[in-house]
């Protein structure tokens, strides 16, 4: 029996505002919240709050048996809760169902798990912990910004008690493999590697009203079959698309939701089911495992790591953005962390690519570029003042393993105080019951 395996990302990044070089110093906020709070908006009710209608709508008339993925990124849920709640209250009810896992992402859809493993953990904690307040759900799957894994990373997912992860199924890594089998990391035997289909997930995402394409029309019927006529030995194709790509990218009036409406009842029709990732991950065996030595993505021709960091705009901004991560993570100002966090939005690196900005406000990468470096120049002052570069990285480990080994005996301290209370409020009732 074949197993659909479907995730729709949501993520979208605050909007810089114009930050001249005479207002570094000045004014440290950086963000246009109006256009924000509009492009959320936009979002919303084009895409996101159609396509989570129609995915409950879908485990409904199923009887629970479409099952699917979602990953948020802990950004979006910021925004939702200050923009738009009603879309929390749109997730928990998917949450409620059962049926729709939530792949952990890192919180501020970052490349920290390239550049900084200390950030990486500590995003993909604070998204866990954001999921769990909000939706009550927990994941072990893990799906990384644009879909980024490596050797090195599957180890400290592995560590961190991921079962499975989701990435890229590139020609370069599967050679004459199929993505459609559950894989091993060849770094970390234990986790599960779940490749994506990238020529089903795109023709979807690009091609669905493309009347060029020669596929189109696509349908319901005609997808599933294409499905079912795979080898019959390839049991889960994974399709990951960005959620955008339903009223957005394939506009409303494609018929892009009364196609996913109707798939469930098609691909049963030809006996197949629909599993979340972690079911995936706990049900097929892998049968082999995947070598990735150098970072993989979704983006771009060579599905890597260029369309971030490819060109000496990119570098310069990066490698100064994560030079402080030490710096901050000392740091307790909460603004300050929380535009830590923003500024290392992969989308603002993209906005510097010469070939392809992505979805930007600005009229070339340079101009990206400068835009953000004048923020990033203000924010480093910030940083500065609170930790001066002339504290050696070296003093400054060893002042966060003391800050982090007192906290950790605080906690222990503060736990045994906890029992030693519980266990005396229990005496003195035993004593007064006599």
């Amino acid at each position: 029996m074949k197993n659909i395996c479907f995730c729709f990302q949501m993520h979208a990044p605050y909007t810089l505002k114009r930050y001249r070089f005479f207002e570094i110093g000045q004014d440290h906020y950086y963000y246009d919240d109006m256009q924000t709070e509009d492009n959320v908006a936009s979002l919303i009710n084009t895409s996101y709050m159609p396509l989570c209608k129609t995915l409950a709508e879908m485990i409904r008339l199923s009887k629970g048996r479409f099952h699917c993925a979602l990953s948020v990124s802990g950004i979006m849920l910021e925004m939702f809760e200050q923009f738009a709640p009603e879309m929390i209250d749109m997730l928990k009810e998917l949450a409620a169902t059962g049926c729709v896992e939530f792949v952990v992402t890192p919180y501020a859809y970052s490349l920290a798990s390239v550049y900084s493993e200390t950030e990486a953990v500590e995003q993909l904690q604070s998204q866990q912990a954001l999921v769990k307040q909000l939706l009550s759900v927990e994941s072990t799957t893990a799906g990384l910004t644009e879909l980024l894994y490596s050797d090195e990373i599957a180890i400290q997912l592995h560590k961190m008690g991921f079962k499975a992860v989701m990435t890229e199924g590139a020609k370069h890594i599967l050679s004459w493999k199929s993505p459609n089998y559950v894989y091993s990391s060849s770094a970390a035997p234990k986790l599960k590697v779940l490749l994506r289909n990238t020529t089903l997930s795109d023709e979807l995402a690009f091609h669905f009203s493309d009347s060029t394409w020669h596929n189109f029309p696509m349908d319901a019927e005609k997808f599933a079959t294409a499905l079912a006529t795979l080898p019959e030995e390839e049991q889960v194709v994974n399709i990951w698309v960005g959620a955008e790509t339903f009223g957005i990218r394939q506009s409303a009036a494609s018929g892009i939701f009364d196609f996913l409406k109707a798939l469930p009842y098609y691909a049963m029709e030809q006996e197949m089911g629909f599993m979340t990732p972690s079911e995936v991950a706990k049900k097929f065996a892998a049968s082999d495992a995947v070598v990735v030595p150098y970072p993989l993505t979704w983006a771009g021709e060579g599905k890597d790591l260029s369309t971030y960091n490819g060109n000496d705009l990119q570098q310069e901004a990066v490698q100064k953005l994560y030079a402080v991560a030490e710096r901050v993570h000392l740091c307790k100002d909460k603004q300050l962390k929380h535009d830590w966090l923003i500024l290392q939005d992969v989308n603002y690196l993209h906005f510097m690519n010469h070939i392809d900005q992505g979805a930007t406000q600005f009229e070339s990468a340079y101009d990206a570029f400068i835009n953000y470096m004048n923020i990033l120049s203000d924010f480093l002052q910030r940083v500065e003042e609170q930790y001066p570069t002339t504290i050696e990285n070296e003093e400054l480990n060893e002042l966060l393993k003391t800050i982090q080994n007192q906290e950790k005996e605080i906690a222990k301290l503060e736990k045994q105080l906890k029992e030693a209370k519980k266990t005396t409020k229990k005496t003195c009732a035993k004593k007064a019951e006599k």
